[in-house]
């Protein structure tokens, strides 16, 4: 005859709001006596690896947001917060890299950094990122934030950033700002800031237009235009303007492609070594003109503007 099973209390379950992210392998809090990657992180696991297109949107000067994070060597931006900064945190600021690759950094004077270009843990760069943000404000000062899964139902930086504050980004020639006296800085710093400065392409930001960064390279000079519109109706009015040969920034200077990244699209113009930052500003200016009337157009593509745009669409790079 068969022994009766001995009978167990089953465990108190817990709502979905208060259950906690543990190991993909251990048993789920919630009580079910299944492994957490089964259970409850099956949902949690979907949260944070759905790639969200346009991570930035939302925050104030979004293709600054992008350009800082592939685009710029060494640049810096203060950060409004909603509600005010925390007692005992004087600034943010957001920063392209930080030394050791920290995602993070508590001043010893409590100011916070907040790194911008580090990998992230899953496909919503502005959820890892308002993680690491918040764990640097509580963080000790003099402490480097380290890196982490960010919890699926945590808030986006488009929760703690005012969309009304300030953003004006400044480029730096290089990473002295990541501390505050560089000639007392530790070995390991000293020697992370060497490495960083000898790989810096010099970088400007242009003043009279949106999101458009000048860099100079050995051989020519480039200037990267982080662009808001939709890519279909943006390719269009860039193959008008190539086919009717008004794309170009001036003498010598070539429309080549575009970049996509973080959702937008971003062309990139070849320039002479001699075209510094303030030569292409005029340029840039009339450029954005043209674009905007070519943009507003209704017309079918010519045979030649399709043409202009496939060879524009064959020289895209995506970045992210």
């Amino acid at each position: 005859m068969a022994k009766k099973r001995p009978q167990t209390k089953a465990k108190p379950q817990i709502t979905d709001g208060e259950i906690p992210v543990v190991g993909a392998r251990e048993p789920c809090p919630c009580g079910s006596g299944r492994r957490y990657k089964a259970c409850h992180g099956r949902a949690a696991s979907h949260a944070v690896t759905e790639l969200v297109q346009r991570p930035f949107e939302g925050l104030p000067s979004e293709g600054d947001w992008v350009a800082m994070r592939e685009l710029v060597p060494a640049a810096t931006v203060e950060l409004t917060l909603r509600g005010g900064l925390p007692e005992g945190v004087p600034s943010v600021t957001l920063a392209t890299v930080l030394p050791m690759a920290w995602p993070a950094l508590r001043r010893d004077d409590g100011s916070v950094l907040l790194g911008l270009q580090n990998d992230t843990a899953s496909g919503d760069i502005s959820r890892d990122l308002a993680d690491t943000l918040q764990r640097a404000l509580a963080a000790e000062p003099g402490t480097p934030v380290q890196g982490r899964r960010a919890p699926a139902d945590g808030p986006r930086l488009q929760d703690l950033i005012d969309p009304e504050g300030a953003f004006e980004p400044v480029v730096h020639s290089g990473f002295e700002f990541w501390v505050p006296d560089a000639e007392n800085a530790t070995p390991e710093v000293a020697a992370s800031l060497e490495r960083a400065n000898a790989a810096a392409i010099p970088t400007a930001r242009l003043t009279g237009v949106d999101w458009a960064y000048w860099c100079e390279t050995p051989e020519k000079n480039h200037l990267r235009w982080v662009m808001p519109h939709p890519e279909e109706q943006l390719l269009d009015a860039l193959a008008r303007l190539h086919a009717a040969g008004r794309s170009s920034l001036g003498e010598g200077t070539r429309l080549v492609g575009s970049f996509r990244a973080h959702g937008l699209t971003v062309p990139v113009w070849d320039l002479p070594s001699g075209v510094g930052a303030d030569d292409v500003e005029k340029p840039a200016a009339e450029f954005a003109e043209r674009l905007s009337a070519a943009l507003a157009s209704q017309e079918p593509l010519t045979g030649d503007e399709r043409r202009a745009r496939g060879g524009l669409t064959n020289r895209q790079v995506t970045l992210s």
